[in-house]
């Protein structure tokens, strides 16, 4: 386990611009930008329980569901809370809300991101994507 002192600010921010190009990869629909985004041996259970072992597998599956997903809306992400396991892997707490197209507020979710930093970059390492149910 690593002790070295880490800025948090700064990679706060890169945690940051990680769920950003989520966001992003997602409103576009761009299949490749959000694979990408994962380790190579990355965990991703999608909102429906689904388990995906591993980038091949994200690949194929959002291939699957990416392109048209946006049709009816789209979805925002906003990182909640950062927990620095340690320097390199940090528990990332996101707010996902998907609006209509006409901007009405439609569902929420409340993913789980495991990152680690891979060569200097923070990738999706393993991931539950969680809705969040009305009481």
């Amino acid at each position: 386990m690593s002790t070295a002192a880490i800025d948090t600010a700064a990679e706060i921010d890169a945690i940051r611009t990680v769920v950003a190009a989520v966001e992003h990869a997602q409103q576009n629909e761009l299949v490749d930008e959000f694979v990408a985004l994962f380790r190579e041996d990355a965990i991703w259970t999608t909102g429906h329980g689904k388990h995906l072992f591993g980038r091949a597998a994200i690949a194929e599956f959002t291939a699957q569901v990416l392109p048209g997903a946006t049709a009816h809306g789209k979805a925002t992400y906003e990182v909640g809370h950062v927990l620095f396991i340690r320097p390199d892997v940090a528990a990332v707490k996101v707010r996902q809300r998907y609006f209509t197209n006409d901007g009405a507020l439609d569902s929420e979710g409340s993913p789980m991101y495991v990152m680690s930093k891979e060569d200097g970059r923070w990738l999706l390492t393993a991931n539950q994507n969680t809705p969040v149910v009305a009481d």
